[in-house]
């Protein structure tokens, strides 16, 4: 028995890493290269390009494709049809396979259904990216981003609870549902207990 599952309608390329506990399912395409961490769940009609990095527990849901130049840290939720991209100006008629720019999508962090995330921006720890919205800037940690362009709207527990409205880093908040206590640091929220 193998340590992962792949649906028999996808392909996994070779000299691609898949974690235990992993699953795969319908219609989609691992790419060469490819490192996916273990007990992560990937939807249907997923492309996962050369070169991609997924972390543990990750949760892509269908329709997303994670480009070359995506790093996803562990415990990142994709949600339905949300979007990477991987250069700033593409044109159909001219390569730039040489300017594929990293986005980094930290621990914990969600992004909503059908959001964008322009790359070359890093998504902090256990961020919110709002459905729809779409991320031209980095993301501080915690931050609730939403809106075209996506601005900070309020601030999120790490259990997915909303902690305080507002742009500005709150100087403490705490979590009504799990507790959490949070002051702010460096720009952005930080765990304090």
């Amino acid at each position: 028995m193998s340590e992962f599952f792949v649906h028999e309608s996808s392909y996994v390329d070779a000299d691609c890493t898949i974690g235990a506990g992993t699953k795969i399912w319908h219609f989609c395409h691992v790419m060469s290269g490819s490192q996916i961490g273990p007990r992560c769940n990937i939807g249907q009609n997923v492309v996962i390009s050369p070169g991609v990095t997924i972390g543990a527990n990750v949760k892509i849901q269908n329709n997303v494709s994670v480009y070359t130049g995506v790093v996803l840290e562990d415990d990142v939720f994709c949600g339905p049809s949300m979007v990477f991209t991987n250069v700033v100006n593409p044109r159909s008629h001219v390569s730039r396979k040489t300017e594929y720019q990293q986005t980094l999508v930290k621990r914990g962090a969600t992004l909503g259904a059908n959001s964008t995330i322009v790359c070359g921006h890093t998504i902090g720890r256990y961020a919110f990216v709002g459905a729809g919205a779409v991320v031209t800037r980095d993301v501080p940690d915690y931050a609730l981003v939403v809106g075209n362009p996506g601005r900070i709207a309020g601030w999120m527990c790490d259990c997915g609870v909303k902690l305080t409205g507002g742009s500005s880093v709150p100087p403490a908040a705490a979590c009504k549902t799990c507790g959490a206590i949070y002051a702010a640091r460096d720009g952005a929220l930080a765990r304090a207990d």
